[in-house]
């Protein structure tokens, strides 16, 4: 080995030994003549000491030293001088006095400093991101990435789950995103997908009675980027035989649970608080709510309806809703701050939003009070708690678009009211999704989730009655209002598939062309299965405190979904695309190398 240790180790223990490290020089500092070089690897720092009286030669190598320059030291570890301890570092109390310097290679001058304290702009991380990657802060990412991606192997195998993998080129079959396309070569004309989730396949091998199988799966979607999502990302991909709805959340709270405990130390509860799908909208306007603080929603539509509000009670007499969400001591917010609100209630579908001041002597106070005979102001304000000091803040519309919409206030008041614990972690488990919806363009229903979430057994007879009415086996995860995984327990008999297919005006049998090979497979004995997909992005990046996973990502993509480093994608020469049968009729335009 070049080193004997790493450059995070030595402490007051190691004083006396001779060492060699191997690492980056961090910084280096003359100090009247003796040269002291901070060393970093990954690990961390040390410090150097090249002092003439001690190797002439070695200080000599010093004095020339840039920044990021790879260096060999051997030298003897000792106590630092009085006073001069770093007790913010591991290796603070100790330094290196060097014997032999060797310059492994020089480095040009980095296009900005290997320091988590300086602001480096985005576009210039990403282009030199192997520069970026050197910093500590970065490496502790890559090194929490690391262990939960271990914790989830450990767990799931001592659960009896095998790890396989799956095919990355497939065949295309209707899914909730765009794919990626790839043009085969022996076969022109003709197209791989890159696969969103190995969701069918995964599938397949329940049939194929491997019982339980897991993957840390690689999944590509085409779609436009947030601060969540890529457009390749991994998942913990997960799928049991024999098993129910609880069966497949035990194994998943269970193992989420412990990559928290061994990563950061978390001790999380199971099993994690549930939430029917109606419940988590009705309180907090979302199905993926934010439980570190309350401020719940209330309908308020049986109260409301009794006003001379038209607002309200035409959205009422279209079978509509109205909700109130009480927001505790924000009485005192401007006439600004309630427009900012408004603006974004309807960013997000809604028509405005009503509000309502408590006076200090507890009277509702707003230009709309005078539709509210007293009766309802009374009930209103036992209803909704409502206190001097408070803001009651109203939505209206269709259930869906009256629950969201105000759930995004909510989140915005707990934002300006200071009520969200960053360093608190709210887990809770989402079920009894619908299972279809509406498509008001077409008239008709459409799957929410996918076509082979089986409904729940008690809505079997909603089927060809009340489509609206029935729910599904299905299952989210959510973390602080990240959703960070989902799942549902698939429909493995012919004649409930056909009925489910009968809802969306699909034949079994043109199901049979489109998922051809899954639905062939299951001809032959499908057993009772489901699964879950754990964001493992999502989940790193949650456990790590931050809010975008391209900071737990090695080698991520711009807003554009441009690698600047690499720049991919690229353009194709014409001998490329003549070799695989393709012809562009992409327009050329001035500066476009294409």
């Amino acid at each position: 080995m070049m080193r004997t240790h790493n450059c995070g180790e030595l402490t007051e223990k190691d004083i006396g030994k001779e060492v060699t490290l191997c690492g980056w020089a961090d910084t280096r500092r003359d100090h009247g003549g003796v040269i002291f070089i901070d060393l970093r690897d990954r690990y961390g720092t040390s410090q150097i000491v090249l002092d003439p009286s001690h190797n002439e030669q070695a200080h000599k190598r010093g004095e020339h030293i840039g920044r990021e320059w790879v260096l060999k030291v051997t030298g003897h570890v000792r106590k630092r001088p009085e006073g001069m301890e770093n007790p913010k570092m591991p290796t603070g109390k100790i330094e290196i006095i060097a014997d032999t310097l060797t310059i492994l290679n020089q480095s040009e001058v980095p296009p900005f400093e290997i320091d988590d304290r300086i602001q480096v702009s985005e576009e210039l991380r990403l282009k030199y991101r192997y520069l970026d990657l050197r910093k500590p802060e970065m490496q502790k990412h890559l090194l929490l990435r690391h262990r939960a991606a271990q914790a989830a192997r450990e767990y799931l195998s001592k659960n009896g789950f095998l790890e396989i993998e799956t095919p990355i080129l497939v065949k295309t079959t209707p899914g909730g995103a765009r794919v990626y396309k790839v043009p085969s070569r022996t076969h022109p004309g003709k197209f791989y997908s890159l696969p969103e989730s190995p969701q069918i396949y995964k599938q397949l091998l329940m049939v194929a009675g491997c019982d339980r199988y897991f993957q840390l799966a690689r999944c590509l979607r085409d779609e436009d980027l947030r601060s969540d999502r890529q457009p390749e990302f991994t998942q913990i991909d997960l799928e049991m035989s024999f098993a129910d709805q609880e069966d497949v959340l035990e194994q998943v709270e269970n193992c989420i649970a412990h990559i928290a405990k061994e990563t950061i130390g978390l001790e999380v509860k199971t099993p994690f608080k549930r939430l029917s799908w109606r419940e988590a909208m009705v309180k907090y306007g979302s199905d993926k709510p934010d439980l570190r603080f309350g401020l719940e929603l209330k309908d308020v539509t049986e109260t409301v309806k009794h006003s001379n509000f038209s607002i309200f009670t035409s959205q009422i007499d279209k079978g509509g809703k109205v909700f109130c969400l009480n927001a505790k001591g924000a009485a005192s917010f401007s006439r600004k701050d309630i427009e900012a609100l408004i603006d974004l209630a309807k960013r997000h579908g809604l028509s405005g939003l009503a509000w309502m001041r408590v006076t200090d002597s507890g009277a509702l106070e707003s230009n709309i009070v005078k539709y509210f005979p007293e009766a309802v102001q009374a009930k209103l304000t036992i209803e909704t708690d409502a206190k001097p000091g408070d803001l009651l803040l109203f939505s209206a519309g269709e259930f869906e678009t009256a629950a969201q919409g105000l759930g995004q206030v909510r989140l915005e008041v707990g934002e300006k009211l200071n009520l969200i614990d960053e360093n608190k972690f709210e887990f809770c488990t989402i079920t009894d999704f619908p299972l279809f919806e509406w498509n008001s363009d077409e008239s008709r229903w459409d799957a929410r989730h996918h076509i082979f979430t089986h409904p729940k057994d008690e809505d079997m007879g909603k089927l060809k009655e009340d489509p609206g009415a029935v729910h599904g086996k299905l299952y989210d995860v959510v973390l602080n209002g990240w959703e960070l995984g989902s799942g549902s327990i698939r429909i493995h008999r012919k004649d409930i598939q056909t009925q489910v297919l009968e809802v969306i005006g699909m034949s079994y049998e043109r199901a049979e062309k489109t998922f051809d090979f899954l639905l062939e497979a299951f001809k032959y004995g499908a057993p009772p299965h489901g699964g879950f997909a754990i964001g493992f992005d999502r989940l790193v990046t949650m456990l790590g405190k931050h809010k975008d996973i391209r900071e737990y990502i090695a080698f991520p993509r711009n807003k554009a979904q441009e690698n600047p480093m690499d720049s991919s994608p690229q353009p194709w020469t014409e001998e490329f695309l003549k070799e695989l049968h393709i012809k562009l009729d992409i327009v050329k335009k001035p500066g476009n190398p294409r």
